[in-house]
C-alpha cells in the first residue's frame, strides 16, 4: 500500500537525522556533528498511534551552492519535497534563523505542500524563550522539540497524523524477499548500478569515493519478482578511515553484508583486482553469503575478448578461494546487462536456499565414496557412514565418521566439488562438517 510520505528537510546540521532516528526509535541514519552527513534520501516506514507512513531523511539543503556534491544533495532534497505529502522543516533553536533558513522558507512557500515548522534543540520549557526569534517567520504554528532527548516530539506527531492523507494500499513487506547487497571499494560504480536498475536517481552518483555514506534499502520489482537492494558505502581500508562518519559507514557496510543473501561485488575493469577487493571477498566468505562478481567499466577496455581472458585468469589467481562465484562483465551506466544480473541473482538465491533430501544426498554420497574412498588414518580405514544437510543460507552438510580427524581438507574439497557438479550450488559457499559417529 502507498503510505503517505513525510520528508524532513532543512539546512545542514540542524538535526534532521536525529529526528528521523527519533521517529523510528532506532539508529538508521548516520548522526554526527558534521554538516552534510546525509547525502542520499533515506526512507523508512513508521507507525504512530495506528497510522502508518513513510519518513524520508534528506541531505542538508543550501540553495546558495550551485556546484559539486552539495548541489547534488540539494537536487535530491528537492525531489523529496516533490514526492512528499507533508514536510517537516527543521531549524536550529540554538543558532536561530539564518539566511539559508529564509531561502528554504521561500522555496516551501511555492511548493504547495503542508509544512510543519520545527525548531530543534529546545530541550525543555526553559529553552522555549529561544522561540521568540522564530516568530518573525510569520508562519501559523511552530513546534519546539529536542530530537536528541525527545522533548515535544510526541506532540508534533499527534498534530502531524491529524492532517496526513490516508494510506492508499497495504504496505509492501520486505521480509522473505531476496536481499541483495551491492558492495565494492569506493568509486567502482555501486550507486550507478543501482540507479540503472531503478531507472531513477534516488541514489547519488559521483566521481568522489564514499559518495554513498548511508546504506539505503530499496524495493525493486523486476518482471514478476521483487528484491530488496541494499546500496552500501564503499568499504575502505580501516587504516585510512579518519572521520567518525566514515568509520560508522564502514560498520554499516559490514552490517549490510550480514543482512544480505547475495553480495554483488563490483570490481573495476580498468584497475583490476586490488588487495582491498580480496578483503571484501574475505568478509563475504566469512559471513557465508552468496556472491556474484560484476566487472564494471568494461566499455572502457580495448581488445575486450583478449582482456576478458586475462581478467578471468587474474580472478582465478587472486580469488582462488572463490571459484564458484559467477562473473559478469558489464557497464553499470547502461541497462544492457541488467537482465543477466537478475538471472544470476535468481540462480544464486535458488542455490542459497536449496535443500536436498537425505535420500538423494546419501545416494550421491555412497557412489562418490565408493569411487573415491577417503585415505586411511594411522593405518586404519576411515569410514563415512551417512550424509545430511543441516542448514541452508548457506548450505551446510554433515557427515558422520569413525575418525573425523582422519578426513583431510583435500577430501572435503573433493566432496564439495562433487556436490557442485551434481546439485549446482552456483555462487554460494558450501560447508561440510565431519562429526564422530556415536
Amino acid at each position: 500500500m502507498q503510505r503517505p510520505i513525510i520528508a524532513i528537510i532543512g539546512r545542514p546540521n540542524v538535526g534532521k537525522s536525529r529526528l528521523f532516528n527519533r521517529l523510528l526509535g532506532k539508529r538508521v541514519a548516520i548522526v554526527e556533528e558534521e554538516p552534510g552527513v546525509t547525502r542520499d534520501r533515506n526512507y523508512a516506514l513508521c507507525d504512530y498511534l495506528g497510522r502508518s507512513f513513510t519518513v524520508v531523511d534528506t541531505g542538508g539543503l543550501n540553495l546558495t551552492i550551485h556546484g559539486g556534491i552539495m548541489a547534488q544533495v540539494g537536487e535530491q532534497t528537492k525531489r523529496a519535497i516533490q514526492e512528499a505529502d507533508l514536510l517537516l522543516f527543521v531549524m536550529d533553536g540554538k543558532e536561530g534563523i539564518t539566511p539559508v533558513d529564509q531561502e528554504i522558507l521561500e522555496l516551501l512557500r511555492h511548493a504547495s505542500k503542508t509544512v510543519f515548522y520545527v525548531v530543534n534543540k529546545i530541550d525543555g520549557p526553559r529553552d522555549e524563550k529561544r522561540m521568540v526569534d522564530f516568530y518573525q517567520l510569520g508562519v501559523d504554528s511552530l513546534y519546539p522539540i529536542s530530537a536528541e532527548h525527545g522533548y515535544g516530539v510526541a506532540e508534533l506527531l499527534e498534530q502531524v497524523i491529524k492532517v496526513l492523507p490516508p494510506s492508499e494500499q497495504p504496505a509492501e513487506p520486505s521480509n522473505g524477499l531476496p536481499k541483495i547487497a551491492v558492495v565494492g571499494r569506493p568509486n567502482v560504480g555501486k550507486s550507478t548500478l543501482v540507479n540503472t536498475i531503478l531507472g531513477e536517481e534516488r541514489l547519488l552518483t559521483s566521481e568522489i569515493p564514499g559518495t554513498t555514506r548511508d546504506s539505503i534499502d530499496t524495493l525493486v520489482q523486476y518482471k514478476d519478482k521483487k528484491y530488496v537492494f541494499i546500496d552500501t558505502a564503499g568499504i575502505r581500508r580501516r587504516g585510512r578511515i579518519e572521520s567518525g562518519v566514515e568509520r560508522f559507514s564502514v560498520s554499516r557496510t559490514l552490517k549490510s553484508l550480514e543482512r544480505c543473501d547475495v553480495a554483488l561485488l563490483l570490481l573495476d575493469g580498468q584497475e583490476g583486482v586490488v588487495e582491498q577487493d580480496t578483503k571484501i571477498v574475505g568478509q563475504i566468505l566469512k559471513l557465508g553469503k552468496g556472491c556474484i562478481l560484476l566487472i564494471n567499466k568494461w566499455d572502457l577496455r580495448e581488445k575486450k575478448t583478449q582482456a576478458m581472458e586475462k581478467f578471468r585468469a587474474e580472478l582465478a589467481r587472486r580469488f582462488a578461494f572463490l571459484p564458484y562465484a559467477p562473473t559478469l562483465f558489464l557497464t553499470a551506466l547502461t541497462a544492457k546487462k541488467i537482465p543477466q544480473v537478475f538471472t544470476l541473482v535468481d540462480q544464486v538465491m535458488t542455490a542459497y536456499t536449496q535443500r536436498i533430501t537425505t535420500a538423494d544426498l546419501n545416494r550421491f554420497f555412497e557412489a562418490r565414496v565408493k569411487d573415491h574412498p577417503p585415505p586411511s588414518y594411522r593405518g586404519r580405514r576411515v569410514k563415512l557412514y551417512y550424509f545430511t544437510q543441516a542448514e541452508t543460507r548457506p548450505p551446510v552438510f554433515v557427515t558422520f565418521c569413525n575418525y573425523p580427524a582422519g578426513v583431510p581438507a583435500s577430501y572435503l574439497r573433493y566432496l564439495e566439488n562433487q556436490l557442485r557438479a551434481i546439485f549446482g550450488f552456483v555462487g554460494v559457499p558450501i560447508k561440510i562438517l565431519v562429526r564422530k559417529k556415536r
